[in-house]
């Protein structure tokens, strides 16, 4: 069996890089949005990863579930916060000038 090495995630690793590249913050202040982007990645790839060992070498169907379950709850956030966006930009564009 061949080696699975895909990584859909590459994109998120280049904008949190040119984020921190356009923007050095200070040692005590942390950027939220970029910290729930790395949150979300774990999330997802710890699921990934997860169903992959479950699948290739029958470790424990309880932890996949888990972790499946837990990226599910995140994404569910993330598309609510991405709702929420898309509203509040529509809601600008309704505004009038």
């Amino acid at each position: 069996m061949s080696d699975v090495t895909f990584s859909a995630y590459a994109a998120l690793n280049n904008i949190k890089s040119k984020a921190a590249e356009a923007a050095p913050k200070a040692d005590g202040d942390k950027n939220e949005v970029a910290e729930g982007f790395s949150n979300f990645k774990a999330a997802i790839e710890q699921a990934e990863q997860t169903a992959i060992n479950t699948a290739t070498t029958g470790a424990d169907p309880h932890a996949m579930v888990e972790a499946l379950a837990n990226a599910e709850v995140v994404l569910d956030a993330a598309v609510t916060i991405r709702d929420k966006v898309v509203e509040a930009y529509q809601e600008l564009l309704r505004m009038p000038v």
